[in-house]
């Protein structure tokens, strides 16, 4: 199996719709202090740890002023006119661990060079590092062409629609229909895949170039034909935590998710393997003609396999007998026991027993990822809701000073800019998730459904452990019946050599 290296690539859009500014994103990823001539804010982040290299790749025909990042992202915002317009389309992803710093600079370079860059886009690209074990970069492009005089040109443009005739179709209003026609290309929704799938492919050619056998793969478990619970992406703050010993809700969650996936696999494997067994028991059988074509019974082959412990135990002292033939009929009894308690007397109802098995652990994992969904989306609305509700002041006493006092409601902004961007991000999850007309977070009973969930998600993990003790008596069955039918094995051949001798 090749070992899968950290994927994580998100893509989002800056709008000044949702409060954001392309000049304030510039200035966080970059670590700088920049002035957003639309709105006169100053965005400082000088003072901002692990930004480890920063970089702007232009188009040949993008004006050479525009290296300086505060000249692009300003152009930017001053001619977007728009209160809700979109002032840039931004990309963060994982870096492979694996790379070197070099290598992971020329990684990001090659990537937006080939992707976006060729297609007419500026990049404005950042590498962060804070050596907790999440090296990431983000990824800026601006979502407006230049034409060839460097200017900025239509991002799309209107045509009219037609009806059969061939004639424009006139609204009610008394102006006619129309539908927009993307000039660019940039927006069209394959493009996700499309970026997602070359970060992968050109992060793998680089691993492979530096002799790591790490691959990343941008596809989900449902894509790659994994049937598994996937686990929670962590976030920065929770994998500082969990780097200090700190155990975290989200922590806790991906240790449970990841005990459950390898119970999972060790039942499908280990029933596989049995299936596998008595498959070829029945081939065997049907290629052997002298044998009868009922399948044979399992109490009978268990007590051939005693005979045939007791046999080998001859040859050792007979105190060793003594115990080695009460080990033996303890494992023969329990493995009668659960025969009988499970009306299984031959391999045929063998086989059936371990296909009821299979769907059984099926069954169990179905619900651990229900519950599991359910337990992730309930951690993002506590968080989001605690929050939201933690940072409500500061935003409402943020609102009072609008009117007039602007540089003390600059202070004000730049003094809380943390707990106002926790705030802003809880305000657009909610808004996104909850039911419109909510006045009320129902925080209390979000976290006794997750607690439900979690006591739910443990009696089932329980299951799973009880189904994989039934697939490893199972196998202890196996065991025993393989003996047994090796040892029939000779006797039939000089059953077989005596008739034709006859």
């Amino acid at each position: 199996m090749i070992p899968i290296a950290i994927y994580h690539c998100n893509i989002g859009i800056v709008s000044r719709g949702k409060g954001k500014s392309a000049v304030a994103a510039a200035a966080y990823r970059s670590g700088e202090k920049i002035t957003n001539e639309w709105d006169g804010m100053t965005h400082d982040y000088t003072r901002k740890r692990g930004v480890v290299h920063t970089e702007i790749l232009l188009p040949p025909h993008a004006p050479p002023s525009f290296s300086d990042r505060s000249t692009l992202w300003n152009s930017v915002e001053l001619y977007e006119k728009a209160g809700n317009a979109q002032l840039a389309r931004e990309i963060d992803a994982a870096l492979p661990i694996e790379l070197s710093r070099e290598e992971q600079i020329r990684l990001v370079r090659e990537y937006c060079s080939s992707q976006f860059v060729s297609r007419g886009m500026c990049v404005d690209f950042a590498i962060h590092d804070t050596d907790s074990g999440n090296p990431h970069c983000h990824i800026m492009l601006t979502m407006r062409p230049l034409d060839e005089r460097g200017a900025w040109a239509a991002k799309s443009k209107k045509e009219y629609d037609l009806d059969e005739n061939g004639e424009r179709i006139r609204l009610p209003s008394g102006r006619y229909k129309t539908h927009k026609v993307d000039l660019t290309g940039w927006n069209d929704k394959g493009n996700a895949l499309l970026w997602r799938k070359a970060w992968a492919d050109i992060s793998n050619a680089y691993l492979e170039r530096a002799g790591h056998p790490e691959r990343i793969d941008y596809r989900s478990n449902a894509e790659r034909g994994i049937d598994e619970l996937p686990t929670v992406h962590m976030g920065v703050a929770a994998c500082q935590m969990e780097k200090k010993g700190i155990a975290t809700e989200k922590g806790e969650l991906n240790r449970n998710i990841r005990k459950a996936n390898r119970l999972i696999r060790e039942i499908r494997a280990q029933i596989g393997k049995l299936k596998e067994w008595i498959g070829e028991l029945f081939k065997a059988r049907e290629t052997a003609p002298e044998q009868p074509p009922q399948s044979p019974g399992l109490a009978n082959l268990l007590m051939k396999y005693l005979s045939v412990q007791r046999e080998k135990s001859r040859k050792y002292s007979q105190s060793w007998q003594r115990q080695h033939a009460a080990d033996e009929l303890k494992t023969v009894a329990k493995a009668v026991n659960y025969l009988s308690e499970h009306g299984i007397s031959t391999l045929a109802e063998l086989d059936a027993a371990l296909s009821s098995v299979s769907d059984q652990a099926d069954a169990i994992r179905e619900g651990m990822k229900t519950a599991e969904k359910r337990m992730k989306e309930l951690q993002k609305l506590i968080e989001y809701g605690k929050n939201y509700t933690e940072y409500k002041p500061i935003h409402d006493e943020l609102k009072k000073l609008k009117n007039g006092w602007t540089s003390k409601r600059d202070k004000y902004e730049e003094a809380h800019r943390a707990e106002l961007t926790l705030w802003n991000a809880a305000s657009r999850y909610l808004h996104a998730n909850l039911p419109k007309g909510t006045k009320t977070l129902p925080i209390s009973e979000w976290e006794k459904e997750y607690a439900t969930l979690s006591g739910q998600r443990t009696a089932e993990y329980t299951k799973l452990k009880e189904t994989r003790a039934e697939v490893a008596e199972l196998h202890n069955i196996r065991k025993c019946v393989d003996i047994a039918l090796k040892a029939d094995q000779p006797e039939q051949t000089r059953a077989k050599r005596h008739e034709q001798e006859r």
